[in-house]
């Protein structure tokens, strides 16, 4: 397909932060009651950092995922560029489910499974990204370092909270 027959590059860089805004956005609504009395009560375990923190460091990891997926749409290799959109696609889903599953219903072992099998999607992505764009890939790095990070601490909260 011609380059010119596609939208105008702002447009989908906007498409992508909103749709990734509006992802980190639900979340805050579902985390933010939580986060006052369940979160509260729980046991934590080693290296969790104080609430503040979390909203700090997810604002520029959406708009990181943002920008590097609007650079993976704007590459020239289409066949991997497809496969690379899915599965950023798929991962910001996986992501979207954990705070409903975690905050919502309380459900930390299955909050911890979709932990894990987003760490999978994550880093599959990152090897795709690498393949259409490196600094597409590179701004997906952190990402992956804190789904990991946060993993340990969904894991550990499900451990030291059993339901």
């Amino acid at each position: 397909m011609p380059r010119r027959s596609l939208p105008h590059p702002i447009l989908v860089l906007i498409g992508f932060l909103v749709l990734c805004l509006s992802v980190a956005g639900l979340a805050a609504l579902i985390t933010r009651p939580a986060m006052q009395g369940w979160y509260q009560s729980l046991r934590q375990p080693p290296g969790n950092p104080p609430r503040w923190v979390f909203p700090l460091v997810w604002v520029p990891l959406y708009l990181a995922m943002a920008v590097a997926a609007w650079r993976v749409w704007r590459s020239d290799r289409r066949p991997p560029r497809h496969r690379s959109l899915q599965l950023w696609g798929w991962q910001l889903f996986v992501n979207a489910l954990w705070t409903p599953t975690f905050f919502g219903l309380h459900k930390t072992q299955a909050a911890t499974a979709i932990m894990l099998f987003l760490c999978l999607l994550v880093t599959l992505m990152l090897r795709d990204f690498r393949r259409v764009d490196r600094t597409a890939s590179l701004l997906m790095a952190p990402y992956l370092a804190w789904v990991c990070y946060a993993t340990w601490l969904t894991a550990g909260i499900a451990w030291l909270n059993p339901a």
